[in-house]
């Protein structure tokens, strides 16, 4: 148990620092959207870069984000019934979801892995602007976001097992 402990706590601080770079991302995607409308508004030259260093700043947030976000139980879910059940029965109800999300997040982290080398072989690039820059570097910030994800995602389905198998834990407190 030891050994799922100190690998519980080291996917837990990867999301924490993936989150924090996400966090990060929020100055440069800040500063890029201020020198566009500046540009555009009143020195009336836009840019040719500034659309996709946003939306690929605003995607990395998010990729980077998702796992701590599960990590600390902030992910939108529908909490009518889960609220009233026992700590088994939400770590019945999570050991479904997350099994069934770690299936798939599986199969999707292999697909991303592969579109991620694609675009890196053939040096692809976004075709969205005059900017237009290679898009590998995106799409690995997919892949290491939702591997991140996947890690956490098998470390909670772990702890509810580990809570079903105990009962002594509520969902979501192991790594308090």
């Amino acid at each position: 148990m030891k050994v799922f402990s100190f690998l519980g706590k080291t996917v837990d601080a990867f999301s924490k620092a993936a989150a924090l770079i996400g966090a990060l991302l929020i100055v440069p995607l800040i500063g890029s959207l201020t020198y566009e409308v500046v540009s555009r508004y009143i020195l009336n030259s836009p840019t040719a870069w500034a659309y996709e260093m946003s939306y690929m700043f605003m995607g990395s947030i998010f990729l980077l984000g998702m796992a701590y976000a599960l990590k600390v139980r902030q992910h939108v879910n529908v909490d009518l019934f889960y609220a009233i059940m026992p700590p088994r029965g939400k770590a019945t109800m999570d050991t479904i979801g997350l099994t069934v999300l770690l299936v798939a997040l599986v199969w999707i982290v292999d697909a991303l892995f592969l579109y991620a080398l694609e675009a890196y072989e053939y040096q692809e690039t976004s075709g969205a602007s005059g900017w237009n820059p290679v898009i590998w570097p995106f799409r690995t910030v997919w892949v290491v976001g939702f591997g991140i994800l996947t890690a956490q995602t098998a470390v909670e389905l772990v702890r509810s097992i580990a809570i079903l198998i105990k009962g002594d834990k509520e969902p979501g407190v192991w790594h308090d």
